[in-house]
């Protein structure tokens, strides 16, 4: 157990049962006990942490759950004994037998996730909660997510437990109309889920692959059930299969970021292009139009064109276009405007990135400087590029995006720009 692959398995493994876990848990006990069902759970990995030291046992999933069901039992019955009185309506025997019998991991899994979108919560709140509660997140790991320090996180994260607790019950959504109400902060929390692991806002690590894995994971089961399988989950899946797809061709072999343009598209994930491909085209089912399916669009463009040169930038353009006037944020007009500069030349990117309304708010995104250093190469004006490349490297998160901005910085000093 040693191995680093081994113990890279184990803590898959834990990662996606303590999310299951959790979720079967707080059907069992209530909502209101979440913290007691967090605690078995952390109870039970550790235990079996401490148990499979050699090896792990046959059916890992199976002894994780029975250990789980015994401290369950044990809890209940340590409560009996103080209280005489469960809170729940139930005997903690006829709790245990209905959690067995009716137990769908599926249905858990799905009311944990909608009952994290409560409206009451901000984007950032609901994604931190299901990250922690159905994804098996420790609060630390969130905490790096949201680039947020880790007391502050955990205030965060009691808030919003407290706040789901208050309802009394989980959120159902055994229906269409029950999931409505939550269905687009559901979609949001899984959209930048991913989008952390993706663009690596999470420190130090530039690429978190075991992020966008949840992401897909989650979306995956909304596809699955008839009360949230919608195109527009169908194009969110598309979207993220299609970006997951490049993850291979994003760092070089000195651990740098690479961009798109550099990138050695043989490395990209043919079977998962194909399979958002599939999803994207799924996704045209009822005839509506969501951002999802114009980034997913722009996606699948840049991953069935076989180079930069061979691209279709006036559709990718075109897309931008679209997908700003309904999502009008500045990180989609720098896309926009890097589309643009491919269509009518390096001036007019940068003419549209500067005059991007809020652009004050990309200033420690480090790929808005890469992109006007880049054009600036391209327009010729070395001397304006390095003091882009240079601002870049002071806005860099992690190793590899400081590594990008030094190797663009070089090809500035290298022509005596410097």
């Amino acid at each position: 157990m040693s191995e680093p692959d081994a113990g890279q398995v184990l803590a898959t493994l834990f990662r996606r049962q303590s999310g299951r876990m959790t979720a079967a848990l707080v059907r069992m006990l209530g909502v209101r006990r979440i913290d007691q069902a967090e605690d078995i759970v952390q109870e039970t990995l550790l235990a079996a942490l401490q148990a499979w030291h050699t090896e792990l046992p046959r059916d890992p999933e199976g002894w994780l759950f029975a250990v789980m069901r015994n401290r369950v039992r044990d809890a209940l019955r340590r409560e009996r004994v103080r209280t005489r009185v469960l809170d729940a309506s139930t005997s903690p025997e006829e709790t245990e037998v209905e959690a067995e019998e009716t137990a769908d991991e599926s249905a858990d899994l799905l009311r944990m996730m909608f009952s994290c979108c409560h409206p009451a919560l901000t984007d950032d709140g609901r994604t931190a909660l299901i990250l922690r509660l159905v994804c098996g997140f420790g609060t630390g790991e969130v905490a790096c997510a949201f680039l947020a320090d880790r007391a502050a996180m955990e205030k965060r994260l009691v808030r919003a437990k407290r706040i789901i607790a208050d309802d009394g019950q989980l959120f159902e959504v055994s229906t269409r109309e029950q999931a409505r109400e939550r269905m687009p902060a559901v979609l949001t929390a899984i959209y930048l889920t991913f989008d952390a692991g993706y663009h690596g806002s999470v420190v130090p690590e530039p690429v978190r692959a075991d992020l966008c894995a949840e992401a897909i994971r989650l979306a995956t089961l909304l596809a699955a059930s008839p009360a949230t399988a919608t195109a527009e989950v169908d194009a969110l899946l598309a979207l993220m299969y299609l970006h997951a797809a490049r993850m291979p061709a994003r760092l070089d072999a000195a651990g740098a970021l690479v961009p798109l343009e550099h990138q050695n598209r043989s490395l990209w994930d043919a079977d998962l292009i194909a399979r958002g491909v599939e999803h994207l085209g799924a996704s045209a089912r009822g005839g509506e139009l969501t951002t999802y399916h114009l980034e997913a669009g722009i996606a699948a463009v840049h991953a069935m064109s076989p180079s930069v040169e061979a691209t279709p930038w006036g559709t990718i353009a075109d897309l931008y276009d679209r997908l700003y006037a309904r999502k009008p944020t500045p990180v989609v007009a720098l896309g926009r405007a890097i589309a643009w500069a491919q269509v009518d030349g390096p001036a007019r990117g940068i003419d549209a990135i500067l005059a991007i309304p809020g652009r004050e708010r990309l200033e420690d995104y480090p790929f808005y400087w890469a992109a006007l250093g880049d054009l600036s190469l391209r327009a010729g004006d070395r001397r304006r590029a390095l003091g882009w490349f240079q601002r870049g490297s002071k806005a860099a998160r992690n190793d590899a995006e400081r590594a990008m901005f030094a190797r663009r910085v070089l090809e500035c000093v290298d022509e005596g720009c410097a």
